[in-house]
């Protein structure tokens, strides 16, 4: 049981590496950006982002493991 979920702790961790390394790697001024557009954002604007891409996270996850992963 702790291997399994350890196994899929490291399966999102690599996700998101491999995710984050694209995104600076093919596009980094766009990146950039991102970061520029974020850092005007209030505070507020940027935790509900952040819950909600916990959120989505912990849905595809589940999804994910749903289906056997």
């Amino acid at each position: 049981m702790i291997q399994q979920a350890l196994a899929t702790g490291l399966l999102a961790l690599g996700i998101v590496c491999l995710v984050e390394g694209l995104a600076w790697g093919l596009a980094p001024s766009l990146v950039e950006r991102l970061l520029a557009a974020l850092a005007t954002m209030s505070e507020a604007d940027r935790r509900k982002i952040g819950l909600l891409a916990m959120a989505a996270g912990v849905l595809l996850l589940w999804a994910a493991k749903t289906l056997g992963a």
